[in-house]
């Protein structure tokens, strides 16, 4: 991944904006991107305290099938309760990062691990403690679905 900062997807470019102004220069993440854009959450995560994304990676999105992906980024009610399951309050370190911690769902996600080697439920972080302006992010390799 590109350092230079005058590459709005490089990591010091994203540490100077808020998460979904940072993950929208990043191309690894413009599926997440285009979701966000049409659950209307662009506001909400740009504007929040602290925050810690598990950002599903293009390559997460590509594994749900075709029909069913169009289908949810359809449906803004379900999408939006996706995505939020995706972020958790407070700016997680990855010290604090194995646990339970509860999403903006409402739901709770399970981290397990240590190191540089994390799992949040059955997706594995491919990319950890991205920092953005308000917003720690952890890219991820598959895209978590509520219990709900």
């Amino acid at each position: 991944m590109p350092t230079d900062d005058s590459n709005p997807g490089s990591f010091a470019a994203m540490a100077q904006v808020p998460v979904a102004t940072a993950a929208s220069g990043n191309p690894v993440l413009s599926t997440l991107v285009s979701a966000v854009k049409k659950a209307g959450l662009v506001d909400s995560l740009n504007t929040a305290d602290a925050l810690t994304v598990f950002a599903p990676a293009n390559s997460a999105f590509d594994k749900i099938p075709a029909g069913d992906l169009k289908k949810v980024l359809a449906d803004k009610k379900q999408l939006t309760s996706i995505l939020t399951y995706h972020v958790v309050p407070g700016k997680l370190a990855p010290a604090d990062l194995a646990g339970t911690h509860k999403t903006l769902e409402g739901d709770s996600v399970t981290v397990t691990g240590s190191g540089t080697d994390f799992k949040v439920g059955d997706a594995s972080v491919v990319c950890g403690n991205v920092q953005t302006a308000n917003a720690t992010v952890y890219i991820i390799d598959s895209v978590l679905m509520p219990k709900s």
